[in-house]
């Protein structure tokens, strides 16, 4: 268990370190609970600053069935009996045991193997018998965990009950009714639930499962950045009646303290994730409690002539709400949104820190409607001024957008070729690739101080970025990509091999080829010769080039398999391009031509197939 002095460390929140309610050890908090219960030493435990924790056998014990866990059963008996034995352990002590570090990721593990019936047991233990400790454990920084394991098991009762056994019905029944009671304690306490760093995920993950779909589990370990940016992967199950109606009462309740959605960060997510859980399962529920967010945030008092809205689009935790809400939002609010709000604001936010990033959401959630028009006019005017500031997550967006719904594109590209000074003279169109990867204006690329006179344009290709790659991925989707087909082929082949072995710059050649005509795709290969056994040898080199050959026509394909078996050897021996070498059938190709050809023949025909299906 925790020692009492690692709870009042202050948790992290929205970037600003926060001492939470209920931590401080105040009466009626957290502390003050423990306190209370302080004197009571139950079996297995010791007292440790009027908290009890688990003795050094027990942690040990728990520690030996975590490893016994990660072995697994021979079958369904031995794994029931093992679970039972445990839980044996367990009984009369589930509090200390969820709140010690061991115990918690042992129970974490236990719980998933236990039937809903065990399940409900735990988590009775851990409420207590009127439910009220199950707000103790919940904003424990261990107990939490165990709380919000055991309310996902919920979805297994979906399984359960098509299996038609009353037993397994009833014991869902006994899940169902924690869960529930859970709920009320939640809601009774609502701002302390909310506002609490650990507290607040067991309030989400009741959310997600009284509307009937979950994420993947919450773990110990910080997730990677492209984890966190990502969205989860949400499954859906069946909920019984009742968690409708309980659904529909927690989120009343959540909107009686929506004041709590823009004052403190951590309570921020909660109403997040309602908005994000409703919007999947009760669009109509959704749809009311953004109307209802949406009120409140514009009813704030602000300077005169000035939407409240843009102080909150302007604050780190407030901001994160707002692009929920724009995400989900229907046509007819984002279209009042803008009107009542955002109109002739979108370069000053597109220029702030932290309010660009609601921008991109609104670029994003309206490339589907005439309002993208709208947005569109107003942006382009700040492109250069949007582009100095650094925040190309904007001008990405917009690409995106206008590719997405065809409007627009010539006015953007044109723009584009004005801000990296390659608009004029026209010779300088066939610049802009390099530009638009590396991010980097004309004069600065080509070393040169002025933007007149001869420049030497055989500097080689560098500094490809993610956001340039990103730009020109967009753009490639265009209608007309005249100017970025021309500019690549003035790259040489030892720049073209650059792009194809870049993390960035590969997505960028692989989205040209691929996106071009039969006879653009063969400019292009034309310039490859001679770089396809470096780029079969490279990671990212062989990706692109198996993407140049799925899209290839057979007389290409025989071209780069005619290149490529000259090096046999070097082929079949590296760690990449061995795998080229069996995909493309390069052995068939030297042994058997005739064979070959008739194999590829059929797969070009049934992809033109699939392809004329699909236009």
């Amino acid at each position: 268990m925790l020692a009492k002095t690692e709870e009042r460390k202050p948790q992290t929140g929205g970037g600003k370190k926060r001492r939470h309610p209920g931590e401080d050890g105040g009466e009626g908090g957290e502390g003050g609970e423990r306190k209370k219960r302080g004197g009571e030493k139950g079996e297995g435990g010791q007292e440790d600053g009027g908290r009890k924790r688990l003795d050094a056998l027990s942690v040990g014990y728990f520690r030996r069935v975590g490893e016994r866990l990660g072995e697994g059963f021979e079958d369904n008996e031995e794994r029931g009996m093992f679970v039972e034995n445990v839980l044996t352990e367990v009984k009369g002590k589930a509090s200390v045991v969820a709140m010690d570090r061991t115990g918690s990721i042992t129970l974490q593990r236990l719980l998933p193997l236990c039937s809903p019936d065990q399940v409900a047991e735990v988590l009775s233990e851990l409420g207590g018998e009127s439910g009220a400790e199950f707000k103790a454990a919940s904003c424990d920084r261990c107990g939490g965990h165990v709380v919000e394991s055991a309310v996902r098991q919920m979805s297994r009762c979906t399984e359960s009950s098509q299996t038609a056994e009353e037993e397994e019905e009833e014991s869902c029944g006994l899940l169902e009714a924690q869960v529930l009671s859970l709920s009320q304690v939640v809601r009774e306490n609502i701002a302390e639930f909310i506002k609490h760093v650990h507290g607040s995920h067991v309030v989400r993950t009741l959310l997600h499962v009284l509307a009937g779909c979950l994420g993947p589990p919450r773990t110990e370990t910080r997730p990677g950045a492209k984890e966190r940016n990502a969205a989860p992967q949400l499954t859906d199950f069946e909920i019984p009646t009742s968690f409708w109606y309980e659904l529909k009462s927690l989120t009343e309740t959540l909107m009686d303290n929506v004041n709590l959605s823009v004052a403190d960060s951590v309570a921020s997510t909660v109403f997040q994730t309602m908005l994000t859980v409703s919007h999947r399962k009760r669009p109509k529920l959704c749809k009311h409690l953004l109307k209802g967010v949406v009120e409140y945030l514009t009813s704030r008092s602000a300077a005169p002539g000035v939407s409240p809205l843009l102080v909150f689009l302007k604050d780190q935790a407030s901001s994160h709400l707002v692009e929920t809400i724009i995400q989900l939002s229907h046509k007819s609010l984002l279209r009042d949104l803008y009107r009542n709000h955002l109109k002739g604001q979108l370069v000053p936010l597109a220029l702030h820190a932290i309010a660009n990033f609601p921008v991109q959401r609104l670029t994003a959630a309206a490339a589907k409607h005439k309002l993208f028009l709208r947005l569109f006019d107003e942006l382009i005017q700040g492109v250069e001024a949007i582009l100095a500031a650094g925040h190309m997550g904007v001008i990405v967006q917009l690409a995106e957008s206008c590719a997405e719904s065809g409007e627009k594109q010539e006015q953007l590209m044109q723009s584009l070729l004005a801000a990296f000074h390659c608009a004029e003279p026209g010779s300088r169109h066939v610049s802009c690739l390099p530009l638009f990867m590396s991010l980097i204006t004309y004069e600065v690329y080509y070393h040169s101080d002025t933007a007149e006179g001869n420049i030497d344009t055989q500097v080689p290709l560098s500094s490809i970025c993610y956001h340039g790659s990103r730009l020109v991925q967009a753009l490639a989707r265009f209608k007309e990509r005249s100017h970025l087909l021309s500019s690549l082929r003035t790259l040489s082949p030892a720049d073209l091999l650059t792009m194809a072995s870049d993390p960035a710059g590969s997505h960028v050649l692989q989205a040209l080829i691929t996106t071009s005509s039969d006879k653009g795709r063969g400019k292009i290969l034309k310039r490859l010769e001679g770089q396809y056994v470096q780029m079969a040898c490279s990671r990212l080199g062989s990706r692109v080039l198996e993407a140049v050959w799925n899209s290839a026509s057979v007389s290409h394909r025989q071209s780069i398999a005619q290149e490529l078996v000259l090096s046999e050897n070097q082929l079949r021996s590296d760690q990449f391009a061995r795998h080229v070498w069996a995909k493309f059938a390069l052995s068939h190709f030297i042994h058997r031509r005739n064979h070959w050809q008739e194999i590829q023949t059929g797969e070009s025909k049934k992809r033109k197939l699939f392809s004329d299906i699909l236009e």
